[in-house]
């Protein structure tokens, strides 16, 4: 059940998880403060889920905000704010946005590498950054990343993750541990 509902979010229950008020509240504020956003900020949320993060940072910040998701039901429950789409294709144009998010979902991604050079090209050259939190390999078969889930994740190290991000062409790229379960990525242009 919980690999269905993650992969590939659909039915009562995946719109009970991903829209509710406090999924993946505990990312926010280490996203948010990563990303240091503010009213002429234009956020684009990769995997967007029900968009409850992207409604809080509006709220928080003031930014202007824009989320994508692969399943057209989440999509549907972050309307008006999302659109139906691929992270490895955005369909933005190059330079739209100031700052890109992803928040457990980049750990799905099937080509993480394609989809990071779409965040970049979608970013501004001068102010473009970036916050995502993955799931940490450590997090393998645990409540975080149960089996069969974990099975069909994408666990890298924090230094497989620190050149596959600069391989994307970011620079000033750190990662960091969070609560032994996740990896939080951030990187600039």
């Amino acid at each position: 059940m919980t690999d269905r509902i993650a992969r590939r979010p659909h039915g009562k229950q995946a719109r009970e998880t991903y829209g509710a008020p406090d999924v993946h509240d505990f990312l926010w504020e280490p996203v948010l403060d990563a990303l240091a956003l503010g009213p002429a900020d234009r956020l684009l949320d990769v995997g967007c889920g029900g968009g409850v993060f992207m409604r809080a940072a509006q709220a928080k910040t003031g930014c202007s905000v824009v989320g994508i998701d692969h399943s057209r039901e989440m999509v549907k429950l972050a309307a008006p704010l999302a659109v139906y789409g691929k992270a490895e294709e955005l369909p933005f144009a190059d330079g739209e946005f100031t700052a890109v998010s992803s928040l457990v979902a980049f750990f799905f991604f099937p080509d993480q590498g394609r989809a990071l050079r779409e965040m970049r090209r979608v970013l501004d050259p001068e102010r473009g950054r970036i916050a995502i939190f993955t799931t940490a390999p450590e997090a393998k078969g645990t409540p975080a990343a149960p089996y069969p889930l974990a099975t069909r994740g994408n666990f890298q190290t924090d230094e497989e993750l620190e050149r596959l991000v600069r391989e994307a062409g970011f620079t000033e790229v750190q990662v960091t541990r969070h609560e032994e379960i996740g990896q939080l990525i951030t990187a600039q242009l």
